[in-house]
């Protein structure tokens, strides 16, 4: 059985009191690991006919998926709270500061992630007016707004992220 705190396999797992490396105290769990995920989209006015809209996915620079494009978000560190998770990350891997967003949902299926079962709390931000500069930063070599007509293949399960908030919130 994996030792609490290995890192190399993510998932979920009960020892029981009996375990000789638990002293009789009660069981340890082992969860999923928190993550958060950003869906920042752009217009340039406020649904006018003909208003392209946009969003912002980071490239990424390292396993897993290395080179394909994904949201910008990461894993959630011990004591953080997840509203500042999301902005933290979006700022390491865009350079966008401030980004105005609201929780939309959580993502959770064991197989969202290579590495292991990770729970996603994924936010969306809408930015009208002129589209901000973004820089890869981080673990993300760069950072590029798409238009949604035109979306690369994506990394984990964004393309169902970004087919539910589009289904869900009807923002574009």
């Amino acid at each position: 059985m994996d030792k609490v705190g290995d890192s190399s396999r993510l998932g979920s797992e009960i020892r029981s009191e009996s375990s000789s490396d638990n002293y009789g105290q009660d069981p340890i769990y082992r969860n999923p690991a928190l993550t958060v995920d950003g869906v920042v989209l752009h217009r340039q006015n406020h649904f006018q006919e003909g208003d392209s809209c946009n969003v912002l996915l980071i490239k990424r620079g390292r396993d897993p998926f290395a080179g394909q494009f994904a949201l910008p978000g990461g894993f959630v560190e011990y004591g953080e709270d997840i509203d500042q998770a999301i902005g933290r990350e979006v700022e390491e891997e865009t350079g966008l500061q401030g980004v105005p967003f609201r929780q939309f949902r959580t993502f959770g299926s064991p197989d969202r992630d290579p590495r292991g079962h990770t729970v996603s709390v994924v936010y969306v931000a809408m930015i009208i007016g002129e589209q901000p500069k973004v820089v890869g930063g981080d673990d993300a070599a760069e950072a590029a707004w798409f238009p949604i007509t035109r979306l690369p293949d994506l990394a984990f399960d964004h393309s169902i992220i970004l087919d539910k908030v589009f289904d869900t919130l009807k923002l574009c």
